[in-house]
């Protein structure tokens, strides 16, 4: 500030010369007209001209003096009308300007906070991070750069505070000793970094980091990384579980004890064309329909909907009871209708990991590719080229693939991939890769069958660390969650709480205080105040769920209550 008062000093400074001059020239004309005026005149007729008022009371006859008019004029023009605002905003008025910002942004925590997560890395995922964790009521405080960086967060209602990721003294400040996690969510590299600055300051905090590459997550792990996750081989394996072959696959998304979900593609069963009510799954194998997807969308099943081909059913039962379903209700595939090979377009580390999980499996699977990557994916039958270009997915088996997976890195070539695909095969199984959340939608519908974003994985692995087994997502937006009876439901039961009623979810098992799994509880067993309720819901679903029937969200004492209110109120201060 003193640098720049100092050039905006200097400038008014030889503004004032000028004015002088020009003050003390123009007395001398007029002199040389055989005219007098006093200074003070000058002063008046100079600062008139050169800020072109030009009231024209006072003016020269001789061409000299016109001249000198003229000079003073652009003088005028150029100094007070371009450079002086010009450079009253760079040197003064955004200097303080900045000022005023760097006072919003929080430097540091107040004392006395504790349990809160940290965020390192500001991206799209970091960002989406933050706003799952305040959903689930746990309070984030993200680590930025610089100033800009942390108002925008703070206008999207994120909880930022501005330092160098690589100085132990700013983990002092957030007050890493006492968090609950620090999440670093950055490059291999940088996170390493702060790894290392952090445990100089805080020995036992625990502490989760991404890893890109295979190397480096043991050098993470040496550096102080408590857990090292690669999210998007994870990712790829996510998307393979969704695959249908051709023949009858249930799928197991999540297990939680017996209680199993599972999914299956109505096309792969005899139940095409009947209603719920008509399959009768509950009566005949204890088997209960808790959702279907149908062109992306994800409905609340009725007893008068009828399952068509196109649909995939999402069934919660016990692990037996699934096996049982496979074995009774799978359709025999014609022998014409025998499956071609999973094609995979994008050979990245999603991609990658994607197609060495169905090797894993047993399938043919076919890379498309514009890079060789035979040498990375042994066993693995890999088409070079375009996947837009129709020649090269038709060599890759386009004609008779049952599904395609898209998983590039970027959201617009796998919207454009989509509709492409789409148009060649309407009746081929589409599974898409999203980086960003927003893009979802599009995704399905441009005519992805399922999508799965990297955003949310890595949300629901930080929530289940922090809260082991609290929440498992299905499917992007479409989580199984745990929740307590609390006072809200006890006494009640499942025909009369209107659980399904208000929040659309639905009550998939309940672990009693004794500790027994109920797998697709009797609707007119009574909710005890200890029960722990597992349900199945999308992210609408269960906000609505939280905000009716547990509030608090499991906050256990007055304690943590008061810390996580007053570090709220330091954070919006």
């Amino acid at each position: 500030m003193r640098r720049n008062a100092g050039y905006f000093m200097r400038f008014m400074i030889a503004l004032g010369l000028v004015i002088a001059i020009f003050s003390v020239l123009f007395h001398f004309i007029m002199l040389y007209e055989g005219r007098e005026y006093t200074w003070i005149t000058g002063l008046y007729w100079t600062l008139t001209v050169m800020s072109t008022l030009g009231f024209g009371d006072i003016t020269f006859r001789s061409d000299l003096g016109m001249l000198f008019s003229i000079v003073v004029l652009l003088t005028g023009i150029v100094s007070l009308l371009i450079i002086l605002p010009s450079t009253f905003i760079q040197f003064v008025y955004n200097p303080w300007l900045e000022s005023q910002k760097k006072k919003e942004v929080q430097h540091s925590l107040p004392a006395g906070v504790k349990k809160h997560v940290i965020i390192v890395g500001v991206s799209p995922i970091t960002r989406n991070l933050a706003q799952v964790l305040s959903r689930y009521g746990f309070y984030s405080v993200m680590l930025c750069s610089n100033t800009q960086q942390a108002l925008d967060l703070m206008d999207q209602g994120i909880h930022a505070i501005v330092g160098d990721y690589d100085d132990s003294d700013v983990y002092r400040k957030l007050r890493a000793e006492s968090a609950r996690m620090v999440v670093a969510l950055d490059t291999d590299v940088r996170n390493t970094n702060v790894a290392f600055s952090l445990r100089e300051y805080a020995k036992d905090v625990p502490m989760v980091a991404r890893a890109e590459k295979d190397e480096s997550i043991d050098i993470l792990k040496l550096a102080g990384c408590t857990r090292v996750f690669q999210f998007r081989k994870a990712l790829g394996h996510s998307l393979t579980r969704r695959v249908v072959t051709g023949r009858l696959n249930v799928s197991q998304l999540a297990s939680f004890g017996p209680l199993v979900i599972a999914e299956t593609s109505v096309k792969q069963t005899t139940l095409g064309g009947l209603t719920i009510k008509e399959c009768d799954l509950r009566g005949r194998l204890g088997i209960n329909v808790v959702g279907l997807w149908d062109h992306g969308d994800f409905k609340n099943p009725l007893p008068t909907t009828v399952l068509e081909d196109h649909m995939v059913m999402v069934l919660a039962g016990t692990r037996e009871q699934i096996e049982v379903f496979s074995a009774a209700l799978g359709r025999e595939i014609p022998t014409d209708e025998a499956p071609g090979p999973v094609l995979v377009l994008g050979g990245g580390r999603v991609g990658t990991a994607a197609a060495l999980a169905l090797r894993d499996r047993g399938l043919d699977v076919v890379v498309v590719d514009k890079q060789n990557l035979a040498p990375k994916l042994p066993g693995i039958r890999v088409q070079v080229g375009d996947a837009a270009d129709l020649a090269t997915l038709e060599k890759a088996g386009i004609k008779t693939a049952p599904s395609i997976i898209i998983t590039t890195h970027d959201d617009d070539i796998n919207t454009y991939l989509t509709i492409y695909c789409r148009r060649l095969r309407p009746d081929v199984q589409i599974i898409s890769r999203s980086n960003l959340d927003r893009n979802v939608h599009v995704l399905h519908a441009a005519g992805a069958n399922l999508v799965l974003s990297l955003a949310s994985l890595v949300s629901t692995r930080i929530i289940n660390l922090l809260e082991p087994g609290r929440v498992f997502m299905l499917n992007e937006g479409l989580n199984i969650f745990r929740a307590d009876a609390g006072i809200e439901l006890a006494g009640k039961t499942l025909i009369n709480c209107g659980i399904r009623k208000y929040t659309s979810c639905n009550v998939v098992a309940v672990k009693t205080v004794e500790g027994e799994m109920l797998v697709n509880p009797d609707p007119r067993r009574e909710f005890n105040a200890g029960d722990e309720l597992f349900l199945i819901g999308d992210s609408q679903s269960e906000t609505a769920y939280y905000e009716r029937y547990w509030p608090d969200r499991g906050q256990t004492n007055e304690e943590e209550v008061s810390v996580e209110r007053s570090l709220r109120a330091a954070l919006l201060r």
